[in-house]
């Protein structure tokens, strides 16, 4: 990560537009909206893009209220496979697109955001459970 990639990308503002532009898809994705159970998605985009300004060097307030981020234990709770992660990467990849940046600091934010997707996988799809029960029954 860039010492200064939290300036060096707008700061605040930036990550607020980030953060706008991904949740602007998410209340009509049959995938990811039920993951929200607020009727509101506000507390979701405060959070996250409190989040994404610390990790890149902005405020620690997400820390201040919310403690350690955790980030698989905060998504344990949801079904993330391999289609909930791309349906987040579809929207969040949108939402970079829409921003004025640098392409180094874009490469290091997509690096990123593709990274966090994949690790917070939880869920292996139903046909690898399959095949990998029936590898234990014989």
């Amino acid at each position: 990560m860039s010492d200064d990639f939290y300036a060096r990308v707008g700061g605040e503002t930036f990550f607020t537009q980030l953060v706008k532009d991904f949740y602007a898809g998410i209340p009509s994705d049959p995938i990811l909206r039920p993951m929200y159970p607020e009727g509101d998605l506000e507390p979701a985009i405060r959070r996250l893009t409190l989040f994404l300004m610390q990790f890149w060097g902005g405020p620690d307030t997400y820390s201040q209220e919310r403690g350690h981020p955790r980030l698989r234990m905060r998504h344990a709770a949801f079904a993330i496979d391999e289609k909930a992660r791309d349906a987040w990467l579809k929207h969040m990849m949108a939402a970079v697109e829409k921003q004025s940046m640098e392409k180094t600091l874009r490469d290091e934010l997509v690096t990123y955001l593709i990274q966090v997707a994949h690790f917070l996988v939880n869920e292996t799809p139903k046909e690898v459970n399959d095949l990998s029960r029936e590898r234990k029954l014989n």
